[in-house]
């Protein structure tokens, strides 16, 4: 059992990243996207501008489900259930002083890996 889990994770990265192009080819305004992981599996995504501003909405969405959970859908994912988030850039990308500048605009202090 423990073969699978590899794949299967390799999988949600390979349809995160499917969002993410997604969400750039909609933002023309973009340097980035900000992806957060929640506890239960759900993610939240949105382009970032390159002054730390939303460049698209917020997306919602779970690997292999219809819909977000009952737990998202009630609180929108809190903060409270963060368990990772970062920062994916698009190429070029801003210089290591203006990502970190954005990344503290939007993510805050508190960095999770």
């Amino acid at each position: 059992m423990k073969e699978k889990t590899p794949k299967k994770k390799l999988q949600a990265e390979k349809r995160e990243q499917a969002m993410i192009e997604g969400i750039i080819e909609g933002s023309p305004d973009a340097v980035g996207v900000v992806v957060v992981r929640l506890e239960c599996g759900c993610r939240k995504m949105a382009a970032v501008s390159k002054d730390g501003e939303p460049a698209s909405k917020i997306i919602m969405y779970r690997d292999q489900a219809t819909s977000i959970c009952e737990k998202c859908k009630e609180d929108n994912g809190s903060f409270m259930r963060i368990r990772e988030s970062f920062m994916h850039w698009v190429e070029p990308a801003p210089s290591p002083e203006k990502q970190k500048e954005i990344s503290l605009k939007v993510l805050g202090t508190t960095t999770s890996h």
